[in-house]
């Protein structure tokens, strides 16, 4: 019996209904050490902010987390687990949490066994280290991690590591029991489309969740009704970096979404009239213009200004802004102000941070 039995049918719900997912960031000291008390100050900010979901221990936290000399993918684990339980007590929304998982099979199923102890909910599966794998080897490795947790798949671009995969093998992917979301973050229109056939071609569409990681594309994927295999499909919510800033506004965003699908379309026109605005910052924090080496150090900007994190160091001194992103990131905030939450997190700041 797979995995999939102990998903939450709450979670499940939500995940189908649709919720904002933050790729949540690593939180470092100057001597890049983990910072816990600004790590759970995200947290926080991410919780009160109104996602209903975080994702921990994905690209955006740093893969070098998994380092033996760094050690820190169970500790931040733990720290999201713990300032979100605190958050549900207190009388919040539950908070669908989704851990990375990556690696050949053994070392993605001791994630798996680690994440589900820590209390999560979902595996973000990266196939990423099985770069020559056939389609019924990585099958076979989903299987096997699907077999600890509860899976969300995931289709990372490859231009940052991830690789093609065919819609056959994603119509297979969906067949396993145990699989509840996937994130779709190819940036790429053809290989986003070859997803949704597949779930449709699955049988399983009214099951799986689709999940937008689409960074180039947020509202475009989420406004649009994909009428596929006769089945109407619908990306639910977004798993997405640019959701570990300006959360409020992301939050917001969705539910203007979601009220205009209600609505049968109805103010379509003015929310798709924010997508180059968002494409645009999102070109800037993610430093596309370098092939994204900058991604985590401009989202890192962001959060610095706003006081949530001391800095924007990463885990690899060598890592940081490329030359000319921060005159970006200064030209996209100054000219799409509506994007920022300022406000709403100088509110809250102190609170985070007690």
């Amino acid at each position: 019996m797979g995995s999939s039995d102990r998903l939450d049918p709450a979670v499940a719900q939500a995940l189908r209904r649709g919720v904002a997912i933050p790729a949540h960031p690593l939180a470092l000291t100057a001597q890049r050490k983990l910072d816990e008390r600004r790590q759970v100050a995200l947290t926080r900010y991410y919780c009160d902010a109104g996602a209903g979901g975080v994702a921990v221990g994905v690209h955006t936290t740093q893969f070098a987390i998994r380092d033996p000399r760094v050690g820190l993918y169970a500790p931040v684990l733990k720290l999201a687990a713990g300032a979100i339980a605190e958050f549900e007590r207190a009388g919040g929304r539950r908070i669908v949490r989704v851990a990375g998982v990556c690696g050949a099979t053994v070392q993605a199923v001791r994630e798996a066994e680690a994440a589900r102890d820590a209390g999560y909910h979902l595996g973000l599966l990266s196939l990423a280290a099985l770069p020559d794998a056939s389609d019924s080897e990585l099958l076979a490795h989903c299987r096997a991690v699907a077999e600890t947790i509860p899976v969300c798949g995931f289709y990372l671009q490859p231009s940052v590591g991830g690789r093609l995969l065919s819609y056959e093998f994603w119509r297979e992917f969906c067949r396993i029991p145990a699989v509840a979301a996937i994130k779709v973050a190819p940036f790429n229109r053809y290989q986003t489309l070859d997803v949704v056939r597949a779930v449709a071609g699955s049988g399983r569409a009214g099951e799986i969740a689709l999940y937008t990681g689409n960074d180039d594309n947020i509202i475009a994927d989420l406004l649009t009704e994909f009428r596929v295999m006769g089945q109407r499909l619908h990306f639910s919510g977004g798993l997405l970096g640019q959701w570990a800033v300006w959360t409020r506004r992301a939050v917001q965003l969705l539910e203007a979404v979601r009220a205009c699908r209600d609505a049968a379309g109805e103010g379509a026109a003015e929310i798709l009239a924010g997508a180059a605005a968002l494409t645009d910052a999102n070109g800037a924090l993610f430093d596309a213009r370098n092939g994204f080496a900058g991604c985590i150090a401009g989202l890192h900007e962001i959060l610095r200004r706003q006081g949530l994190l001391e800095g924007r160091w990463c885990l690899d001194p060598a890592e940081d802004l490329s030359a000319g992103q921060l005159e970006e990131i200064d030209r996209v905030c100054a000219s799409y102000p509506e994007l920022g939450d300022d406000e709403f997190v100088r509110e809250h700041l102190d609170c985070w941070l007690g």
